[in-house]
C-alpha cells in the first residue's frame, strides 16, 4: 500500500516540479515526511499505511486529492474554477490605480483538484521568489485572513501592504509593529505594515494552467486595475 502511494506521490512531484522535501514543507509537514515513507518501504514495510491527515496536506501541493494519493481511483483528480484577483509582485511592485473589481474576479482558472469555497487566486509577476514561485504561476490563497500576524512570521504568504502594494514574500518581524518582507533572490522590503495576509493553499505552475474567463493581463488586480513597477 505505501509503495503504491509513494509511486503516486512521485508521479505528482514530477508533474508539478517539486522536490520531496520542498513539497513536504509547503504542505506544513516535516522536511523528511516523504523520505520517512521511502525509508519504511526500503525496510520492508511496503504494506504499511500512512496518515490520511498527511495525504490531505500533501494533496493540494501536489495538485490532486487525498483520495487519489491513497487509492489511485478515477475520481481522485477533480476540477474547480477559482477567481483570479490580480497580480502578486515577486521582484515587481503591484500598485492599484482604482478601487473597483467585480466580485467574480478578473479572470478564472481551472485547478485540477477540489478547493474550499473561500479561495481566490493571484498570478505571480517577477522572479525574486524562484525556484518555488515562477513568473506566471498562480497562487491560491484564503480570501480572508484567518490567523494573527505573529503566526505568519517565518512563513511565505501573499500580502497587501497598507499602501496597497501586493507581494508574495516571507514575512518576518520588523520594528515597531511592522514587518520585513524577504525574497529568495532580492533585497528585503523592511519596515512595512500589512493590511491583509493570504495564507497559501496551493501553487500551480504556469504550464498547468487553463484560463476560463477574461484575461487578467487586460483587466487588472484585486482592488482594481493594476500597474507593475520594476
Amino acid at each position: 500500500m505505501l509503495r503504491d502511494i509513494l509511486e503516486r506521490i512521485d508521479e505528482r512531484l514530477a508533474e508539478v516540479g517539486l522536490t520531496e522535501s520542498r513539497a513536504a514543507k509547503m504542505a506544513g509537514l516535516s522536511d523528511s515526511a516523504i523520505r520517512d515513507m521511502r525509508r519504511a518501504v526500503k525496510s520492508g514495510k511496503e504494506d504499511a499505511g500512512v496518515s490520511t491527515r498527511t495525504l490531505a496536506k500533501l494533496a493540494p501541493v501536489l495538485q490532486t486529492s487525498a483520495e487519489w494519493l491513497l487509492t489511485g481511483g478515477p475520481e481522485g483528480i477533480r476540477s474547480r474554477t477559482v477567481p483570479i484577483m490580480g497580480y502578486l509582485g515577486a521582484g515587481a511592485e503591484v500598485e492599484p490605480e482604482y478601487e473597483q473589481v467585480p466580485p467574480e474576479g478578473l479572470d478564472q482558472v481551472d485547478v485540477p483538484f477540489s478547493v474550499p469555497d473561500e479561495m481566490i487566486a493571484f498570478k505571480v509577476r517577477g522572479d525574486s521568489m524562484l525556484p518555488v514561485y515562477k513568473d506566471g504561476a498562480v497562487i491560491i490563497v484564503y480570501s480572508e485572513q484567518k490567523k494573527p500576524l505573529h503566526s505568519f512570521y517565518g512563513e511565505e504568504a501573499a500580502v497587501r501592504t497598507s499602501d496597497g502594494r501586493r507581494f508574495i514574500k516571507t514575512i518576518m518581524r520588523g520594528p515597531d509593529d511592522t514587518v520585513n518582507l524577504l525574497s529568495h533572490n532580492a533585497s528585503p522590503i523592511e519596515g512595512v505594515r500589512l493590511e491583509w495576509i493570504g495564507e497559501i493553499f496551493a501553487v500551480i505552475p504556469p504550464g498547468a494552467l487553463r484560463s476560463v474567463g477574461r484575461s487578467v493581463e487586460k483587466q487588472g488586480g484585486i482592488q482594481g486595475q493594476l500597474k507593475l513597477r520594476a
